[in-house]
């Protein structure tokens, strides 16, 4: 019984990571008020009650969307091998993060800036994810800056907290750029110029 067990929990992993693969892809092409759970579930070979038996709602769907994309991003961080990484590793990191992005997660991307667009408002149902998310990003980005100016590596003058939203404006720039003109914006090569030029600019 427990190898039938495990074989149906198996199944019904990979039945949810279907349906979160063809949210992606529609969400991204269509945006999310544009995409029905009838579309998502014909995607995905599923039927639209099995989608709401898996994610609850429409809502419960996207959330496990966003969180997927989240969930990759932080399993490359993972490779990094300092909790606390050097300015260095870090930089190296969004660079290697951008190649990545650029050669197989456009359609992620894709769905960030949309879904993030679509969130600007206050009380939009995603809004305060999307704000809380920024916010962490941020913390994380000043807390770097500021181990670097107390090491050393970088020069104490300079305010963290404005160099992380510094650096976070580039990044969703950058993305916004490349996912609107491919072809002309080298994702990679952006990112290292500009994070080559940060740290020439912090050092001491």
């Amino acid at each position: 019984m427990a190898g039938v067990k495990g074989q149906v929990q198996k199944r019904g992993v990979e039945r949810r990571r279907a349906m979160v693969d063809a949210a992606i892809e529609l969400f991204a092409r269509q945006g999310v008020r544009g995409t029905g759970v009838a579309a998502i579930a014909e995607r995905a070979g599923a039927t639209p009650s099995a989608l709401i038996h898996h994610f609850g709602s429409k809502d419960g769907l996207v959330r496990a969307v966003l969180e997927e994309a989240d969930r990759r991003a932080l399993a490359r961080l993972s490779a990094t091998p300092d909790a606390e990484p050097t300015l260095d590793q870090a930089f190296d990191w969004f660079v290697r993060d951008a190649e990545h992005t650029a050669a197989t997660e456009r359609e992620l991307t894709a769905l960030h800036t949309t879904l993030t667009a679509e969130n600007l408002a206050p009380g939009a149902a995603l809004h305060d994810w999307f704000r809380d998310r920024g916010r962490a990003l941020r913390a994380h980005l000043t807390a770097l800056f500021t181990r670097a100016a107390a090491d050393g590596s970088a020069r104490a003058e300079l305010d963290p907290e404005v160099l992380a939203a510094e650096t976070a404006a580039f990044v969703e720039g950058a993305h916004l750029l490349w996912l609107l003109d491919p072809e002309r914006v080298d994702l990679t090569a952006v990112h290292r110029s500009y994070f080559e030029g940060l740290a020439a600019r912090l050092r001491p």
